[in-house]
């Protein structure tokens, strides 16, 4: 069994978190296979999928605000809600007939690929456990890119 690379990293938080890889990577695979029959289902849980998981981060940081001691920065609770208000607005042109869904798979692309921040100012203001970035980039990175990927083939 592999070492943590960074020590305190708790086992089961590493192997769920790049478990949730999976579907993505999945939906991926069924869009550049370009079978017409999935391509519709792939694309819509590809999108699904990014959507859930942008709002599971604003929850996470709303948890990590509620369980801090101490003054908590006005700035993090704002940035627990955006997630959430950022996938529902991305489902706007899929609910209007506009065009769908690559500018949406690129919008939770590139704001979980921007949730990095929040997450970087986490670590900075002493709020997130000292693994957090170390388990966050990879899984981000590893999101994002694979939704920006199926944005590009939509």
């Amino acid at each position: 069994m592999a070492r943590d690379v960074a020590p305190g990293t708790p086992r089961l938080a590493f192997w769920l978190g790049f478990a949730g890889l999976i579907p993505q990577a999945l939906a991926l695979i069924a869009v550049v296979a370009g079978n017409p029959e999935a391509r519709f289902s792939a694309l819509a849980l590809a999108y699904a999928y990014a959507a859930l998981i942008l709002s599971f981060l604003g929850g996470m940081w709303w948890g990590l605000a509620a369980q801090a001691r101490g003054r908590v920065p006005a700035w993090l609770w704002v940035a627990a809600v955006l997630p959430s208000l950022i996938a529902l607005a991305s489902v706007l042109p899929w609910a209007t007939g506009a065009s769908w869904p690559g500018p949406s798979l690129a919008l939770l692309g590139i704001t979980l690929l921007g949730s990095l921040a929040v997450d970087r100012q986490l670590r900075a203001a002493g709020l997130c456990p000292p693994w957090w970035l170390w388990l966050r980039v990879p899984l981000s990175v590893g999101l994002g890119g694979m939704t920006l990927a199926i944005a590009a083939f939509s």
